[in-house]
């Protein structure tokens, strides 16, 4: 076996048949592994490549020496905050173990892994059931986003070996959050009890047998054959062999989950697990593959994990490697990625965050041909060379330039654009600004990047507040993006987010715009009279023209209304706000033109419409102006133990409840509600802290407020 080392952490990894190609998706697994941040997934993985010798000894993260936490902020932090592949091979499968992030602010990370995925392997560590702490709300949360979309699952219980470690409160606290929950062993001095194998002999623990029974009973009711209860009622022995072929059809329907202890030091559970992970979870063949329609959005049938059907494959992760650049993780779901092949690909973009104005303005998504270079099968950030990709591996491949997560990679001549999955909302605002002058092309060069690679980031340009905006998911996602600008050569600094506001005028006026400059030679000369009205909130600007007699000739009359427009554009200032304060657009007025004077000679279109500007702020100046603050509808989805806290903080925000509702899941409610933007800059921390990460929230643009 051959070990190379990593030039970045300097770590030693076994390479020898991680990079030999497998010809058949039959003899694939992917599995994601899922839990909270601190559950021990990133050292179990460790741990089954060590066992499987894929690496000659695990690693630590603590000393930042594991093969998925190599991402700088990941060894600084001491937890995942990016997604990563490590295949082990087992017997004759390769099983692509997905380590995910826990915390909840990487839900971007965690949602493009179970993309990737077949499985999902939960990992609970032994704690959870100890002193009644009970299972993380947040992991219950991800469970059932698991089981709405029939993923199977199976549950680790690990850190067996950790202080007030206690396993069997841990799997009775799994089957109260879970259902259909049941152990295959249970955890003995020198190892584990098999329940189904009943060994090894004479090891039996205390419980054994009424845990074996739960577990029979468990598995025949999932079971196809109908006789096979009343024949276990009447007392005759069901055959194991029959038992786990019944265990594993309900593993892989998603109707069962078993629990597996395992000591990552120690390596007990292991073999166990890996058993569970070969035998219990589905191929590709099993599993239905992502809708997909043409690049145009036209139909087309239905894909299937055939190596020998159209290409179709998915980036599930962007990301930035100094010595080889930009590397595209990517789930091939049919066809065969073959070195140097022309392809396609689709991207979806997702809509900036902008003012309701400019909401339209961006295209919908991105298509670019490309040729692959070398393919990659991935260990961590280690990549060793492959001979081909098939339909249900995972790959990585290497300067794809106009690749970005989520994009779709197809044939050249058959292009193809797969459905996109639910990317989270970010919904912290963090403003940046660079340092110095000389920090701005770095600033733009690195945010390009950060978004193509993360898809729980958002990069907004305010042309109001004139603010470099990137929406994060969460403070420590926060931290993350603006540690990577940094350590890319970009000094930046944050800044407080600015809202954009508008104004509006406070009552009717009948002002004069008056615009005369006559020093010798062609002047400039124009006088509109002209009366503002406030109009209802969200009607805009009106414009009428009550002129009678010719006073201002017909082809001056728009020249009136567009200095009047461009007036409202640029804006006015609210004195509420200060003197040094910036002016905001006006909104919801009536002009009427309805008097005034030209010349025949020094009149013009120019002088016009400056007479117009003039006397929008005129009546700003003769009835005053009311400041407007954006006001946004938001949709908290709470359990129903947080509602009289959220409805309180609503209330401290300004809010307007407009009313609740049951959702369809048992125990959670939706609240609705208006609250003004400027209220909403930090809630999505402060909704976390306030229901323990349980809660989510979505807000959408609902109208111009008077603010009070």
């Amino acid at each position: 076996m051959t070990v190379r080392s990593d030039p970045k952490t300097g770590q030693r990894r076994a390479s020898d048949g991680i990079g030999a190609p497998v010809t058949d998706p039959a003899l694939i697994r992917n599995v994601a592994l899922v839990g909270p941040s601190g559950s021990g997934k990133t050292t179990l993985v460790e741990a089954l490549l060590a066992h499987t010798g894929v690496i000659p000894r695990q690693g630590s993260v603590l000393d930042g020496t594991t093969v998925c936490d190599h991402d700088p902020a990941a060894v600084r932090q001491h937890r995942s905050v990016t997604l990563a592949v490590a295949p082990v091979r087992y017997r004759d499968l390769k099983i692509n173990l997905i380590d995910t992030p826990g915390y909840g602010d990487f839900v971007g990370e965690l949602r493009a892994g179970l993309r990737a995925a077949d499985a999902a392997l939960f990992v609970v560590p032994a704690i959870a059931g100890a002193d009644g702490e009970g299972i993380d709300p947040g992991t219950i949360a991800l469970w059932e986003e698991c089981a709405a979309v029939g993923m199977p699952r199976a549950l680790v219980v690990a850190r067996c070996d950790q202080a007030r470690a206690d396993v069997e409160a841990t799997q009775i606290a799994c089957q109260e959050a879970f259902g259909g929950v049941a152990p295959l062993y249970l955890p003995i001095e020198d190892g584990l009890y098999g329940l189904l194998s009943q060994t090894p002999e004479g090891a039996a623990p205390a419980g054994a047998e009424e845990a074996r029974a739960t577990l029979i009973e468990g598995i025949i009711e999932q079971s196809e054959d109908e006789t096979l209860m009343d024949r276990y009622l009447g007392g005759e022995e069901i055959d194991t062999a029959a038992l786990i072929e019944d265990l594993e059809t309900a593993v892989v329907r998603g109707s069962f989950h078993p629990v597996v202890p395992v000591c990552a030091a120690s390596g007990v559970g292991l073999d166990a697990l890996l058993e569970v992970l070969s035998r219990g979870f589905p191929s590709p063949l099993e599993r239905p593959l992502p809708p997909v329609t043409t690049i145009d959005g036209g139909p087309h049938e239905p894909l299937t994990a055939d190596p020998e059907g159209p290409l179709a494959a998915e980036v599930v992760r962007t990301s930035a490697d100094a010595y080889v650049g930009r590397v595209s993780l990517v789930r091939v779901f049919s066809g065969t990625l073959r070195p140097d092949t022309a392809v396609h690909v689709s991207g979806h973009v997702p809509a900036p965050r902008t003012s309701p104005e400019e909401a339209g303005a961006f295209p919908p998504g991105h298509d670019s041909d490309d040729r692959l270079g070398h393919l990659y099968s991935p260990l961590g950030s280690t990549l060793q060379e492959t001979e081909a990709c098939v339909a249900g591996d995972i790959c990585a491949l290497t300067k794809l330039a106009g690749a970005e997560t989520g994009d779709t990679v197809s044939d050249a001549d058959h292009p193809l654009l797969l459905r996109a999955w639910d990317l989270p909302e970010p919904l912290l605002p963090i403003a940046v600004v660079a340092k110095d002058r000389s920090d701005e092309d770095a600033l733009a060069r690195t945010l390009g990047k950060l978004v193509a690679a993360d898809p729980g980031l958002i990069l907004e340009r305010n042309p109001e507040t004139h603010q470099t905006v990137l929406w994060c998911t969460g403070e420590a996602h926060a931290d993350v993006v603006l540690s990577r600008l940094r350590e890319a050569g970009a000094n930046v600094e944050t800044e407080p987010v600015r809202v954009p506001m508008r104004v509006t005028l406070d009552h009717k006026a009948k002002v004069t715009g008056r615009h005369v400059k006559q020093s010798g030679g062609h002047g400039q000369y124009a006088i509109c009279h002209v009366e503002f009205e406030p109009l209802p909130r969200g009607s805009g600007f009106e414009f009428k023209s009550a002129v009678v007699g010719g006073s201002v000739p017909t082809q001056y009359v728009p020249s009136v209304e567009k200095g009047i427009r461009a007036q409202l554009e640029r804006g006015l200032t609210a004195p509420a706000e200060g003197p040094d304060a910036p002016p905001h657009p006006v909104v919801d007025v009536r002009a009427t033109l309805v008097d005034g004077k030209a010349h025949s000679v020094d009149s013009s279109d120019a002088a016009f419409q400056t007479a117009g500007a003039l006397a929008l702020r005129e009546a700003a100046e003769a009835c005053g102006v009311r400041l407007l603050e954006q006001v946004d509808e938001v949709a908290v989805t709470i359990l129903d133990d947080h509602l009289g806290a959220v409805l309180g903080d609503l209330s401290s925000r300004r809010g307007r409840v407009l009313g609740t509702e049951p959702t369809g899941t048992a125990g959670r409610t939706v609240v609705r509600a208006e609250v003004p933007a400027e209220e909403l800059l930090r809630y999505a921390v402060d909704l976390r802290a306030m229901t323990s990460g349980t809660a989510t929230f979505t807000r959408a643009f609902a109208r111009y407020g008077e603010r009070y």
